[in-house]
C-alpha cells in the first residue's frame, strides 16, 4: 500500500466518538426527569449555552441561569449527575481511532464545542487522553465552531500543512469550513463508512 498523504486527524467528539454532551434529546429527558417546563428551560439554555461552551460561564453558572433561578426540590449536583450520565461511548469508533493512530503514526487532535466540566468528565471517563494528542475545545480556547479561527488555532498547534490533515465531524457545515482552510473533510455518519473512507485515503484501519 502506498503511503497516505494524511499525517494528522482532527476529530469532533460528540456524534463521532461519544454521544453528544448535552443535546435537545437529553434536555427533554432532564425536563421529564426533574418535572421542569421544557420550553422555559430550553429558551434559557439557548440564551446561555454558547457562553458556557466558550468557557465564559462555569457549569454552575449555566445551571443557575437555566434551572436554579428559582427554588427546586433537587440540587445542582443531582442535575449534574444526570447530565454526565447521558454521555456514552461509541466503542467501535473509539477503537478505530486508536488503531488508525497507532498503525499510521498520526497526530490526533480534538476540535470540539463543549463546556469545561463536560469536557473534563468525558476525557477522563472515556480515557480520551490516552490517544488524543491535544484538545482544541471551545471551553479552553474561547472560540467555537463555526468560527474558522478555532481550526486555524488547531493548525498552528499541530504544525502540519492543511493538505495533510483530515477533519472528521458529524456536522457537514463544520466539515465544509475545515475544507475551506485547505484541509480534507470526512462527514461522519457511521463507523463503517468512516472506516472505508479512511482506507480510501490509504490509511491502515485494521490491526496487523
Amino acid at each position: 500500500m502506498a503511503e497516505s498523504s494524511i499525517k494528522a486527524l482532527f476529530l469532533d467528539v460528540g456524534g463521532v466518538m461519544l454521544t453528544n454532551g448535552w443535546d435537545r434529546t437529553m434536555r427533554k429527558a432532564a425536563a421529564e426527569q426533574f418535572a421542569l417546563d421544557y420550553a422555559a428551560m430550553d429558551e434559557r439554555h439557548h440564551l446561555t449555552f454558547d457562553s458556557y461552551e466558550e468557557g465564559k460561564l462555569s457549569l454552575d453558572e449555566y445551571l443557575r441561569h437555566m434551572v436554579f433561578y428559582e427554588k427546586r426540590s433537587f440540587t445542582p449536583d443531582d442535575f449534574k449527575q444526570f447530565m454526565f450520565a447521558q454521555s456514552q461511548p461509541f466503542p467501535e469508533m473509539l477503537a478505530l481511532m486508536q488503531t488508525v493512530k497507532r498503525r499510521n503514526k498520526l497526530k490526533l487532535a480534538v476540535v470540539s464545542n463543549e463546556g469545561r466540566e463536560l469536557t473534563t468528565y468525558r476525557v477522563q471517563k472515556f480515557q480520551l487522553g490516552t490517544f488524543i494528542d491535544f484538545f482544541v475545545s471551545s471551553c479552553f480556547v474561547h472560540l467555537r465552531k463555526p468560527d474558522a479561527d478555532i481550526f486555524r488555532l488547531a493548525l498552528d498547534l499541530v504544525q502540519i500543512p492543511p493538505a495533510e490533515i483530515l477533519y472528521i465531524d458529524d456536522r457537514a457545515l463544520f466539515v465544509e469550513i475545515a475544507c475551506g482552510l485547505g484541509m480534507h473533510g470526512l462527514h461522519h455518519t457511521d463507523v463503517d463508512t468512516t472506516r472505508q473512507a479512511l482506507a480510501d485515503w490509504g490509511l491502515a484501519v485494521t490491526e496487523q
